[in-house]
């Protein structure tokens, strides 16, 4: 897949991100104030994103979730 494709996936994960970041600045868990399963599927995706191109720095509010997330009871670390 060439550059133009790549660029399109970029522009929109990163639009997710920004989302993500907004919602985490206001709230330590994605839903009901609490860790849910709605945690655990986004941070599948999200603390593999480096990976993918993505810049995390930019984004302080979701990198404390990852690692609220992380230190969860139970916590298997991916990959």
């Amino acid at each position: 897949m060439g550059a133009p494709f790549r660029q399109k996936r970029w522009k929109k994960g990163y639009l997710a991100l920004d989302v993500l970041e907004q919602h985490l600045r206001r709230h330590d868990y994605l839903v009901a104030e609490r860790y849910t399963v709605a945690d655990i599927a986004l941070y599948a995706y999200t603390h593999a994103a480096a990976e993918g191109g993505f810049d995390l720095a930019r984004y302080p509010a979701i990198q404390e979730w990852l690692q609220r997330v992380a230190a969860e009871p139970g916590h298997i670390p991916l990959g």
